[in-house]
């Protein structure tokens, strides 16, 4: 189909697949689109034009009947979001200073601790309640509340310096 450039637009439909030959010898296809992120484009005059073909129409990418979705993948990834999202919920202290949860966040680095309330439980055995000092530091083993103590002391320490804390 030879184009005289009086329907350009309407011969040019977005995903029409064309073939194009022009005066000066060179043939190539393209395909008509609405233009979009890094896409090569070829500009010429109409009047280089010697030949325009329809090669037919691109499936559209948006259709239904085209498309395949893993609903068993996405409903694991859904649930291992929900999952994440849970466990970063029970990180955070409801009804605590900022300085707490700095406290909570640093022991966590090194030791299994979750929060009861207010009170900090570490290594499911050692309780540390507000004003969470190494005073604060009860129940456990002799070692494992010496070593909570430890990462209170140096904690505390950092916050000063940082001038975050008493």
């Amino acid at each position: 189909m030879a184009m005289d450039g009086s329907n350009a637009a309407e011969e040019l439909a977005v995903g029409c697949f064309v073939s194009i030959k022009t005066t000066l010898g060179d043939d190539f296809q393209g395909q008509g689109s609405k233009g979009g992120p890094k896409r090569n484009i070829r500009l010429l005059k109409a009047s280089y034009i010697k030949e325009l073909s329809y090669l037919g129409q691109a499936e559209d990418p948006l259709d239904v009947k085209n498309c395949y979705l893993d609903l068993n993948s996405l409903r694991a990834r859904e649930e291992l979001a929900i999952r994440q999202a849970e466990a970063e919920c029970e990180r955070i202290g409801v009804g605590v200073t900022s300085q707490a949860q700095n406290i909570f966040d640093a022991l966590s680095k090194t030791l299994p601790v979750r929060w009861d309330k207010t009170v900090i439980v570490v290594m499911n055995e050692v309780r540390v309640s507000s004003p969470y000092l190494p005073e604060s530091v009860s129940g456990g083993t002799p070692a494992a509340n010496d070593r909570v103590k430890k990462v209170l002391e140096l904690e505390r320490r950092r916050l000063q310096t940082r001038g975050g804390g008493q």
